[in-house]
């Protein structure tokens, strides 16, 4: 018995092709046809599933509403799976038709199904004026909890000015931002010299998760936009003492080259507008609680990639005695709930 509810603030979709091929508007959607491949997106030859033996599928909102109720989740945010590689999609007309056909999807066929599901919003980072329109209308008429943003693809870092008048919409509508990696791209987390997938994907989420987040704290996004959350998925947590003693350490004497950065790093990262999420046995969360306190931390299932955890991972963070009470239930519950702004649903009884 967990004892309490529990959100899930990252699952994912396993969207394909032929789901999104009818939310296009005019002739994007057939790009798939034109160009032979299986995908909209450029695909990079990693065997994620290890011949099949590792992950599953999960298309639909039913199948999703099931594995809710087998872990007692009240909530689910759901991110893509094909959707992660947005940055790589060059074309800035198609990043657009290819982030609103997303968007259409989702909505339509598990936001209108249950309120226990929510989604962030994909953006077309590549056009920025168009990431702006879209998000704007994700949030207001699909009812979208948030937009992600992809640690991987770009051609510019997620704190780069180019990108700012996203994140100062983002806080217009109250919406977080989410910055989520993915193993397409080893070159962009210093692991091109790998053959391996473990070896890559070891290095994936948390080296991306560093690179973007020193872009945005010295290039000012926490301080220009201060009531702007945004969430850093699927990294763990235990990299964040050391990786902010170094951003405070390099901040202190070359602040001149960071002035939008006006306090030291560290203070940002304590502010509670930067959530980063935990994993179940992830041994050095009482340290990051300790330094930066249990307002921060968040619990995600990546169900159903091939390295999720779950339901055990509910069990064990609901049960870990180094964690006070109070700590796990702001882990497992309100961290997310405060992250995405999501009101409670108090007739769902979850624990189980």
């Amino acid at each position: 018995m967990v004892g309490f509810s529990v959100n899930d603030a990252d699952g994912h979709i396993t969207e394909s092709t032929e789901q999104l091929r009818p939310y296009f508007d005019g002739q994007h959607g057939e790009r798939g046809r034109w160009v032979g491949r299986r995908s909209y997106y450029p695909e990079d030859g990693w065997d994620r599933s290890l011949g099949g033996t590792l992950g599953s599928n999960v298309s639909d909102a039913k199948s999703w509403l099931r594995i809710m109720d087998e872990g007692g989740l009240e909530t689910t945010i759901l991110y893509p799976t094909a959707g992660l590689a947005i940055g790589w999609v060059r074309e800035p007309d198609f990043a657009v038709a290819l982030c609103r056909a997303y968007n259409n999807f989702v909505h339509q066929e598990f936001l209108t199904v249950s309120p226990r599901l929510k989604a962030v919003a994909l953006l077309p980072f590549q056009d920025v004026s168009e990431a702006v329109k879209e998000l704007r209308r994700a949030v207001t008429e699909l009812g979208m909890s948030g937009a992600f943003a992809p640690a991987v693809g770009l051609r510019l870092p997620l704190g780069h000015p180019e990108f700012h008048p996203i994140y100062a919409e983002a806080e217009r509508l109250g919406s977080m931002v989410a910055c989520h990696a993915t193993v397409r791209g080893p070159h962009f987390f210093g692991a091109d010299g790998f053959d391996k997938f473990i070896e890559v994907h070891t290095l994936s989420h948390p080296v991306a998760q560093m690179i973007q987040l020193t872009g945005m704290i010295f290039e000012g996004v926490p301080e220009k936009y201060p009531n702007l959350r945004i969430g850093f998925m699927e990294a763990g947590c235990s990299w964040l003492p050391f990786w902010m003693d170094r951003m405070d350490e390099e901040w202190v004497k070359r602040k001149v080259e960071a002035p939008l950065c006006r306090k030291k790093p560290s203070d940002y990262l304590r502010s509670g507008q930067l959530f980063f999420a935990a994993e179940g046995d992830e041994k050095s969360v009482p340290e990051v609680v300790r330094r930066l306190g249990n307002d921060i931390i968040f619990y995600a299932s990546d169900v159903p990639h091939w390295d999720h955890d779950y339901p055990d991972n509910v069990r064990e963070l609901a049960t870990r005695e180094d964690l006070s009470v109070e700590t796990r239930r702001k882990i497992l519950y309100e961290n997310t709930r405060r992250m995405y702004e999501l009101a409670p649903a108090p007739e769902i009884r979850v624990g189980r």
